[in-house]
């Protein structure tokens, strides 16, 4: 397929020096500051906490709030791109920026397709992915129907918001469905259930010029809705060729700069169906960082600067664990294996199911 540059107003590659704003402050976004001073770039972030893990790593940061419009102003004069790290950004506050004349990305077309399930199901659909089925949910009526047309088992999930399993109830046979809907009280989607023998990512990568690379699926293990362990390789005998293709589709649609993963459910009777897009890095993806020459995070920041995309080979497998709330607190047992890289996001407080850290143990690729 070929390449078909992005037009988002600066095609030129961004020298080292430049700097580089990142809205959000979080872990990953933590990473990507990182990332960018690796590359030589300054970075300075934006969001409306004081002192979060991301802004630990940056040159500034600017604490105020993503609807700001006067701040948001002063901070695209400061910066010569921009990118997010998580897809609730006020798609206005991405629209700001580049009204000031500063290239984002991704830019906010992906956000409408992103924050709100019920469209990110339908665009999954019109671009050739397969999906669990679904129903739009504003009223438990809604919910009694859905349940009777695409079956008894399923989850109810918030529209919008919701991650590590917030914002979800798991729909039995018997429940009482009005309790089920009250207990959310939000515009809602119903998923049926699928059944599956797996779950991986496809974390692909998209550069100015309309380059796109692939890292390795990784097989990933959740539990209580958050993920715990991504191993490289998946040996799982998945074609993803085809997947491929959509990503591909889906990525030159949107005219999309930068990475994104899209998470699937696969089993062997009915191969990949897609669960959902994230428009950043992804925890799926943090093994890269050790087991591949160009990480993902890296690939961001490169296409965020209109640099040519890295190499995305593995060069090890990996097994990267997240360290979830009071996990982070066995450091020092950790730092006892030579052999085990830790990655720590100096966040102040653990919380249960809260993600402190994460760590990589690479071996010879096989």
């Amino acid at each position: 397929m070929p390449a078909q540059p992005a037009d988002d107003g600066l095609n030129q590659m961004l020298e080292p020096g430049s700097t580089i704003g990142i809205l959000g402050t979080g872990q990953l976004g933590r990473m990507l500051a990182a990332a960018a001073a690796k590359l030589g770039f300054r970075v300075e972030t934006y969001g409306p906490e004081i002192s979060p893990p991301a802004a630990q790593l940056a040159n500034e940061h600017h604490a105020a709030d993503y609807t700001d419009i006067e701040s948001l102003r002063a901070f695209a004069h400061r910066i010569d791109a921009a990118t997010f790290e998580f897809e609730n950004i006020p798609p206005e506050t991405v629209r700001t920026l580049i009204e000031e004349g500063v290239p984002v990305r991704p830019d906010e077309r992906i956000l409408a397709v992103c924050q709100d399930r019920v469209p990110e199901k339908k665009f999954l659909r019109e671009h050739g992915f397969a999906t669990a089925p679904f129903a739009d949910i504003q009223t438990a009526e809604d919910l009694e129907k859905a349940v009777a047309e695409i079956g008894p088992e399923g989850i109810l999930k918030t529209r919008r918001f919701g991650y590590d399993g917030k914002g979800q109830v798991r729909i039995r046979p018997g429940m009482d469905l009005g309790a089920a809907f009250a207990e959310l009280n939000a515009p809602s989607i119903y998923e049926g259930l699928v059944e599956f023998d797996a779950e991986v990512s496809l974390i692909a990568a998209r550069s100015v010029s309309g380059d796109i690379r692939f890292f390795d699926m990784p097989h990933n293990d959740h539990s209580g809705g958050i993920l715990r362990i991504s191993t490289v390789p998946a040996n799982l005998p998945i074609e993803a060729e085809e997947a491929k293709s959509s990503v591909c589709h889906l990525l030159e649609a949107l005219d999309y700069v930068g990475v994104m993963t899209v998470e699937f459910f696969w089993s062997k009777s009915r191969g990949l169906i897609a669960n959902e897009i994230a428009p950043r890095v992804h925890n799926s993806g943090h093994w890269t960082h050790e087991a591949c020459a160009v990480s993902q995070f890296e690939q961001h920041i490169r296409a965020v600067a209109g640099w040519p995309l890295g190499d995305p080979v593995r060069h090890s497998d990996a097994v990267m664990a997240n360290l979830i709330g009071m996990d982070a607190e066995e450091w020092a047992m950790l730092a006892e294996d030579p052999a085990l890289a830790i990655t720590l996001y100096g966040k102040s407080e653990a919380r249960a199911g809260r993600k402190m850290g994460h760590t990589v143990k690479i071996f010879p690729k096989s």
